[in-house]
């Protein structure tokens, strides 16, 4: 294999928690990030176990774990593989006002950056281990299937943002494949990525299909509950910056598996199993 030069100098950034918030009505209260686990950014590996944790009746779980990680891999055993990074987020016995429950809800998201120069910037994702199990909506069951390979390893490049017209024209035609009558597919959120300011980002979601007797329509990921509000599932929100000759140097993948956004009989935002993972390098190991 030709010699590509000196490794880079990585600086790792990944970070989890179970559960934030900012309520309203019918009590008030900003709630931090619950049992939050963040890597150093000369990478390691940090775990957090969360207690029991409740906010009057509004939200609540019995049972929380993240962890986050970063390492280089093995040059020995995988050679030319580049730097490494996972965040990790469990809750278990979800209630968000009796409404939203689930015995178990996970986001997982695993990335690796390039690891020489020439071979780009943006990282490979996965989101393997990411799950909702027995997730109910007003007591309906909700069976989410998600698409764990929604950012297409098989055409990766770590020079192509994940905001260009090749990726979203893979999404279309994903999107497309899985639609079913009404039960729209809900791979995108937003198909149009946002540019300004030197960035780029878009959302997107997980959710490849849903099958629920829930009386509600949803429109992809998103359910609109009368009486409560609205519910997305499975939400990925992907930014690109710090362009240098059209390649973005950092990218930043947010995950966030439920996000509760209440306006009726409480108010107030939740988000549950949340992950955020960037990191940067420096060349010729610097």
């Amino acid at each position: 294999m030709a010699d590509k030069g000196p490794i880079r100098k990585h600086y790792y950034h990944a970070e989890a928690a179970a559960l934030r918030g900012d309520l309203k009505l019918p009590h008030p209260a900003k709630i931090e990030r619950q049992a939050h686990a963040r890597v150093k950014p000369e990478g390691g590996y940090e775990s957090q176990q969360g207690k029991p944790f409740r906010v009057e009746g509004i939200v609540s779980y019995c049972a929380a774990h993240t962890q986050a990680a970063g390492h280089l891999e093995d040059q020995e055993q995988k050679p030319d593989r580049g730097f490494k990074t996972l965040t990790s987020s469990l809750v278990e016995g979800l209630n968000i006002l009796n409404v939203v429950t689930a015995d178990r809800v996970v986001a997982q998201v695993s990335t690796e950056h390039p690891l020489y120069e020439s071979d780009g910037h943006v990282p490979k994702v996965t989101f393997l281990g990411t799950q909702f199990q027995n997730l109910r909506i007003g007591g309906y069951l909700v069976e989410v299937e998600l698409d764990l390979d929604l950012l297409d390893g098989d055409n990766y490049s770590g020079k192509e943002s994940y905001t260009c017209e090749g990726f979203f024209g893979r999404l279309k035609a994903r999107f497309d494949a899985f639609r079913q009558g009404e039960d729209a597919n809900a791979l995108a959120t937003e198909l149009n990525a946002q540019r300004g300011d030197g960035k780029e980002s878009t959302e997107l979601s997980l959710v490849k299909s849903i099958k629920t007797r829930a009386p509600w329509p949803h429109n992809g990921n998103v359910f609109d509950i009368p009486h409560f509000g609205q519910v997305r599932l499975g939400v990925v929100r992907i930014e690109h910056k710090d362009y240098v000759e059209s390649v973005p140097q950092t990218t930043v993948i947010n995950v966030s598996m439920i996000e509760a956004i209440m306006g009726c009989i409480a108010s107030g935002t939740v988000q549950c199993c949340v992950g955020k993972s960037n990191g940067g390098t420096v060349p010729g190991g610097g």
